[in-house]
């Protein structure tokens, strides 16, 4: 599978973004897909998953500001992200997760200013 993230941008602190990750393949193939970001200097971190099965699970430092979603029949998953801050700066990774490794795309730079 091939991923394809978009929509990162530069941003001021509060304002809102929208991801979006098009996978290549029918991203019911994987029982989940998910969202990771990595900022300067630090490991990367989860953010969000989204379960074939249907639930979605979202990282306790952006609860409440980020949601998941996905659309099975674009093959679509999106990271809504609200209320941004300065701290969700990070390159954001979208993530096809396979039972024991996952596939990932190439990063989307999100920037929030103060």
């Amino acid at each position: 599978v091939q991923l394809q993230a978009s929509g990162g941008g530069w941003v001021q602190v509060g304002e809102s973004l929208r991801l979006s990750c098009e996978a290549s393949e029918s991203i019911l193939n994987f029982p989940g897909m998910g969202w990771y970001r990595q900022a300067p200097g630090l490991q990367r971190e989860w953010v969000a998953t989204t379960l074939r099965a249907g639930a979605s699970n979202v990282a306790d430092s952006v609860k409440d500001r980020f949601d998941i979603s996905r659309d099975n029949a674009k093959n679509m998953v999106y990271l809504q992200m609200n209320s941004l801050r300065p701290e969700d700066t990070a390159v954001y990774y979208c993530t096809a997760m396979k039972r024991t490794s996952n596939v990932w795309g190439q990063g989307t730079q999100v920037t929030v200013s103060s």
